[in-house]
């Protein structure tokens, strides 16, 4: 077996176990020193991801893992989202006595999102499912002594319960319908002559489990109480990591089914029309920062799947997915970076006359909401561009349409952040204490990131350019 092809994960992996050595060893006061073998084995692991860009798209380990750009490309976004993680969770958990096993936790599930994104086996594709969602059941619970904290990992878990049980049965389906797990042979197997309604459960099936980890309805209940209770670098990991592998595992498994037998376009259509639509219209009533970043979410989730519709009918229809992820990842990351600055204040009283007191936290945050919206030139406007031309050439002009209303309407609950941020007085506003530098390094980075994806995406359209999903 070519072990080297996974060299990136196991990196991942095996820098969470040294990190689990290194906790239990060092005393309290040194826990920090896990963050900082997390970024090394972060960076090893890019390192990595970075030289496999150059070489051609294949399947290894009997064609169980798919090793081309667009599965490259989505593992180098979970991994920077780790990274910023790792770089905002020392100054908020400094005053824990589990610090170190944090990171571990945390470089676990991302392994996971990487499994999720890279699976060309049903078996596969579950492991990476399960690493993923039993880590992030204990980040978004860790504040033990806060019953938001401890509600969002239970609604967490039972949300994840529940849509891996069903999408267990999808997979259970399929399989009994191939009697194969590999994809390849999966797509041999399937025909015109396969059941329509069996087909039919395991397409409903799978967009019900995997929507778990897009954060896309019905399987979105638990994201508005994670984005709210989880702490802040949970919050930030769990809404964006789980969301890219999903996105991509979707993309891949799905254009198996014969459209001949299931129009398994129309069901995701469907989906992501009630996603951006619900998330949208819920943010608008939404007064804690954190809770409407979390609907916010869910509308992102709804617009990211129009690439997935489209996947197969338009050559446009991956390079829109990678950027777009890239744009809500840089976005999501600058916004939670700038609620954990600020201690976890979230509030919109709170974001009152920013620009005038804490400027550069006010500038990262108003630069991912205004991308979210997808303002030119920030990297959301080159995502959701992408995005609607894929939905329009492949033929869902109507998709693209109630997604372009659905931005029209979220630019009303973002400007409830942005304008008063910007037009109300600092003077009678409290003063707001910070966290420290790592902090502020993270917020920085976020709203770099927000900005540059947008402004330098040329050489990532031309790296995608005419890439396809294995198998």
């Amino acid at each position: 077996m070519p072990v080297g092809d996974l060299a990136a994960e196991i990196a991942v992996v095996a820098t969470a176990v040294v990190i689990v050595l290194v906790a239990v060893t060092v005393p309290r006061r040194a826990q920090p020193v896990a963050a900082v073998v997390a970024l090394a084995g972060l960076a090893v692991a890019a390192t990595l991801l970075a030289v496999r860009l150059g070489d051609d798209p294949a399947l290894t380990f009997s064609g169980t893992w798919s090793l081309d750009h667009v599965t490259v490309w989505a593992e180098l976004v979970v991994v920077a989202v780790t990274a910023l993680t790792v770089v905002l969770s020392p100054e908020w958990l400094r005053t824990d006595s589990r610090h170190g096993e944090w990171y571990a936790l945390v470089l676990f599930s991302a392994a996971g999102a990487m499994v999720v994104a890279a699976a060309s086996d049903l078996v596969e594709l579950v492991v990476g499912v399960l690493l993923s969602s039993v880590t992030g059941y204990v980040l978004a619970a860790w504040h033990r002594r806060s019953a938001l904290s401890v509600e969002a990992g239970a609604r967490f878990f039972l949300v994840g319960a529940l849509t891996n049980s069903l999408l267990l049965v999808g997979i259970t389906l399929l399989y009994g319908l191939t009697g194969e797990t590999r994809y390849q042979l999966v797509a041999q197997e399937l025909g015109p002559g396969t059941s329509a309604v069996v087909l039919t459960a395991v397409v409903v099936l799978v967009v019900v489990g995997l929507g778990f980890e897009v954060g896309s309805v019905p399987s979105h209940a638990w994201l508005p109480d994670v984005a709210q209770g989880a702490p802040a670098p949970a919050a930030a990991f769990l809404t964006v990591a789980p969301k890219v592998g999903g996105l991509v595992a979707m993309a891949r498994l799905l254009p198996l089914i014969p459209e001949e037998v299931v129009d398994w376009r129309a069901v995701v259509a469907v989906v992501a029309v009630a996603t951006m639509t619900l998330g949208n219209l819920l943010a608008l009533w939404q007064d804690d920062l954190r809770r409407l970043l979390g609907w916010s979410s869910i509308s992102q989730a709804g617009y990211a799947l129009l690439a997935v519709v489209v996947v197969g009918r338009s050559p446009d229809a991956l390079p829109a997915l990678i950027v777009f992820v890239a744009a809500y990842a840089a976005g999501q990351m600058a916004a939670f970076a700038v609620v954990a600055r600020l201690r976890g204040r979230t509030a919109l009283d709170d974001y009152r006359g920013l620009f005038g007191r804490r400027p550069a936290a006010a500038t990262a945050l108003a630069l991912a909401l205004l991308s979210f919206v997808g303002i030119p030139p920030l990297a959301g406007f080159v995502g959701k561009l992408l995005l609607f031309g894929a939905a329009i050439d492949g033929g869902y002009t109507w998709l693209a349409v109630v997604a372009v209303a659905n931005t029209v309407v979220s630019l009303f609950y973002y400007l409830r952040v942005i304008a008063p941020m910007a037009l109300d007085p600092a003077d009678d506003v409290p003063p707001l204490p910070v966290l420290g530098p790592w902090a502020a390094v993270a917020t920085v980075l976020g709203g770099v990131l927000v900005v540059a994806v947008g402004v330098g995406v040329e050489p990532l359209l031309d790296a995608l350019s005419g890439t396809a999903l294995l198998p």
